[in-house]
């Protein structure tokens, strides 16, 4: 029988595991964008991922979420809208709170951002972990359980800690680039699931092997 690829439009991949969301279908903001097959795990309410785990996010900065990540419980992302003023005396946000302090909303205008947060493809998300605004987080990373990444994460990078700090790297920088080359997240879908093994337990030669546009004798 030919090969079957998952359904990415399916909401719950595993049936009998609700906490278990795909998440390209399940959001709505057009400032979030997730890959096919990124998902979210969460015991508790798994489909509020976009209220819950996505944080301050008024705008007009974007989420964008590669293919093929894994977010587990309790990751979160905080964006631009959580900032304050910083250069004065206090850093409450009197005008939020209504009446005539609503007068001065113009000292809450033009609080800099960091852009979008841009997260690659194939990054695994340990439970509790934090990014910060602005963060962009590189291919084949992994961010440890209860991290809080302020900074940028290098492809394949490993960070973990309070800030995030990076580990190790999972490959050498050759073999780095040679994954990057590669790219078997957008490999056609029925590729992918004719090479499942090789690609979660092969080498980089052999993922290089199995590509679509390798020479085959």
């Amino acid at each position: 029988m030919p090969a079957v690829p998952a359904d990415p439009t399916v909401l719950h991949p595993m049936p009998e595991q609700p906490r278990v969301v795909l998440l390209k279908p399940l959001v709505t903001s057009p400032l979030i964008e997730v890959g096919e097959f990124s998902y979210y795990d969460d015991p508790d309410d798994a489909t509020a991922f976009e209220t819950r785990n996505v944080l301050y996010h008024y705008g007009p900065e974007r989420l964008l979420i590669g293919k093929f990540c894994a977010l587990g419980t309790g990751v979160r992302f905080l964006m631009n809208g959580a900032n304050h003023r910083m250069d004065g005396p206090s850093t409450f946000p009197f005008p939020t709170m209504g009446g005539s302090w609503s007068e001065h909303f113009d000292l809450l205008t033009g609080l800099p951002g960091r852009g979008d947060t841009v997260v690659g493809n194939d990054v695994w998300f340990g439970h509790g972990a934090t990014v910060m605004p602005g963060v962009r987080i590189g291919h084949g990373a992994i961010i440890g359980a209860g991290s809080v990444v302020t900074g940028d994460v290098p492809d394949y990078g490993v960070v973990g800690g309070n800030p995030a700090r990076l580990i190790r790297t999972r490959y050498e920088p050759d073999d780095v680039a040679r994954l990057l080359a590669v790219a078997w997240w957008d490999w056609p879908a029925e590729h992918i699931t004719e090479h499942v093994r090789t690609i979660m337990s092969g080498g980089v030669a052999d993922l290089e092997a199995a590509a679509p546009d390798a020479a085959h004798e």
